[in-house]
């Protein structure tokens, strides 16, 4: 069957996929049904959504969707030692991750905490220097000083940290994939636990922490007391959602929706003073969240100090907020700068390595651990399969992965650490951490692949390039895309539509900064359209599109509008481009 405008082989490689005709019944039939705009409509039946469940999905409703905290084990002792530690006034620590995730995880507990009167302690380990998640050395000190510890975003892999807290009780609030153990803690919170049934595994370790506070809340009321406002708090849980990449479907959409209602008001200091410092002049979208102001949380676990994100979003102070804001915006132009060497000399790597494997690959000496991941996903975008990239320092190699959908990266990593090809290691089905020691590098890449393969990671090339319907710029209208948005917020799991333009002429390419490119384009009846292309000259893409020579051709990507000195204008995410033949 030919591709969607005859694209077999774009200049990416990939065939584009179309609606089929039973696709365009069913966005007809849902469109008639419920009146909504042909778009939205379209988005709809593509997500499944009956018509009579329309009016709740374009509304998700948070008392609605938000689960049963009880129904996730330990979730009710958990609250229980929490609410005992708050009463007994007893100190207090937080043991977190050095990511969004983990920073909005202490938040939401320090702005809890806050709101009746108290504070806990904030832990965030160095990601050179101790790693990622619980070490026995922390552990114990904490343990010395503190009656709870409570670790968000890691601790269910970690057995000896969490037995080295002799003296201290410790709840484990996490999302990351279980062992067929778990460790001695008083509680392990964890929706993908190996006893769980998976139903709320695409929770990130903020929305199990939020759940946790909802049963606290719940339990202070049973003794007729009222907790601190959780709605205020939903801004916290929507960026680390999206950070996180976790999937925008089910009370995720919720979650994430109201969120950003809450982040609008501007009541965050943190938030407010990172957005400002990021120059957004716009309430902050779900792009924003994952795009902006996400990676300058990230900077301080990257490439300074890990808990900056952290305090950060834990702040009431202003004047602290600025100036931790101004500080993240620093580190992350050098994370920029570090990251970019790094993903030049890994492209090298995986390209001279072939592209007929299950998994895509690189390893070097020097490669700064606060940048790995990132080039993973780069390399992960560029291959369109599984990719791990390692950084040496001596023998002692810390690396980590990106997965595809379908293929389990998290539990292959754990496997090999079982086979005692890693040292360490864990993660969930799309992202993994781990170290390896040199000597067993190539045996442990090697065993990777092998696992990835039989899930099928690699199989089939380049994956289609799924196009949801054929738009002309002269249609391409803010007022269209304001009322797609209905239908959003769209990220991980629940992409935004993608539409092609065909036949289009490029009237000015213009590359911005090393390798990004802009265009102007038009269909030669209607209005110029911009697009961007980011990370455009990483492959392809970019190159053909610069010295296209009057050619003329198929155009693919998302519309935005991009808010620039008080105006507003749509412009094309591009994707991919095919010759117009």
């Amino acid at each position: 069957m030919s591709g969607f405008l005859g694209v077999n082989a774009s200049l990416t490689g990939r065939k584009w996929v179309g609606p089929t005709a039973e696709d365009d019944r069913r966005a007809e039939a849902l469109q008639q049904a419920t009146q909504l705009h042909a778009a939205v409509a379209r988005i709809l039946a593509s997500r499944g959504v009956p018509a009579d469940g329309a009016e709740a999905f374009l509304a998700p409703a948070l008392r609605d969707l938000l689960p049963d905290p009880l129904t996730l084990k330990d979730m009710g002792e958990a609250a229980r030692i929490f609410l005992s530690a708050v009463v007994a006034k007893q100190r207090i620590a937080v043991f977190a991750d050095y990511d969004v995730d983990g920073g909005a995880s202490a938040a939401l507990i320090q702005w809890w905490l806050r709101g009746v009167g108290q504070q806990a302690t904030l832990y965030v380990p160095d990601r050179i220097d101790e790693g990622y998640g619980p070490n026995d050395a922390a552990m114990a000190a904490l343990a010395a000083d503190h009656d709870l510890i409570i670790c968000v975003d890691c601790g269910t892999l970690s057995h000896g940290p969490i037995a080295a807290a002799k003296g201290a009780q410790v709840i484990v609030l996490d999302h990351h994939l279980g062992g067929e153990t778990l460790p001695d803690a008083a509680a392990i919170v964890n929706p993908n636990r190996q006893d769980e049934d998976g139903a709320l595994g695409h929770l990130c370790a903020a929305a199990v922490v939020f759940l946790m506070l909802v049963e606290a809340n719940r339990q202070m009321r049973s003794d007729g007391a009222a907790g601190p406002d959780l709605m205020a708090m939903l801004d916290l849980v929507a960026l680390a959602t999206v950070a996180d990449v976790a999937p925008l479907i089910g009370v995720n959409r919720a979650l994430v929706r109201q969120g950003l209602v809450v982040m609008a008001r501007r009541q965050r200091p943190g938030i407010v003073a990172l957005a400002d410092a990021a120059r957004l002049d716009r309430a902050p979208s779900a792009y924003s969240l994952g795009y902006v102001l996400g990676p300058r949380i990230n900077a301080g676990g990257r490439v300074g100090r890990a808990d900056l994100g952290a305090r950060l979003l834990s702040t009431a102070d202003a004047h602290e907020a600025r100036a931790l804001a101004d500080k993240l915006e620093e580190l992350n132009a050098d994370r920029r700068t570090v990251e970019a060497d790094v993903q030049a000399a890994a492209m090298d790597q995986a390209e001279a390595r072939g592209d007929d494997s299950a998994l895509v690959w690189a390893a070097g000496d020097g490669w700064h651990p606060g940048v790995v991941g990132i080039v993973a996903s780069r390399l992960r975008d560029r291959f369109h399969r599984p990719a791990v990239v390692i950084g040496f320092d001596g023998d002692d190699g810390k690396g980590s992965g990106r997965s595809v959908t379908g293929v389990d990266l998290g539990a292959a990593v754990q496997r090999l650490v079982a086979e005692g090809l890693l040292e360490k290691g864990g993660g969930h089905k799309m992202a993994a951490g781990l170290s390896v020691a040199r000597g067993q590098l190539d045996k442990a890449m090697a065993r990777l692949e092998a696992l990835l393969a039989k899930q099928g990671a690699g199989v089939g090339g380049v994956a289609d390039l799924r196009i949801d319907g054929l738009l002309m710029p002269g249609a391409a209208t803010v007022e269209l895309i304001e009322t797609i948005e209905a239908a959003g917020p769209f990220g991980a799991s629940a992409p935004a539509p993608r539409w092609a333009m065909p036949d289009m002429r490029i009237n000015h390419a213009r590359r911005v900064g090393e390798n990004h490119l802009k265009l102007s384009v038009s269909d030669g009846i209607g209005p110029t359209l911009d697009t961007i292309t980011f990370g455009a000259f990483d492959g392809p893409l970019g190159s053909a599109l610069e010295a296209h020579s009057g050619q003329r051709f198929h155009l693919a990507g998302r519309l935005e509008v991009n808010h620039w000195q008080g105006r507003a204008r749509v412009q094309m995410r591009l994707e991919d481009a095919a010759p117009a033949v």
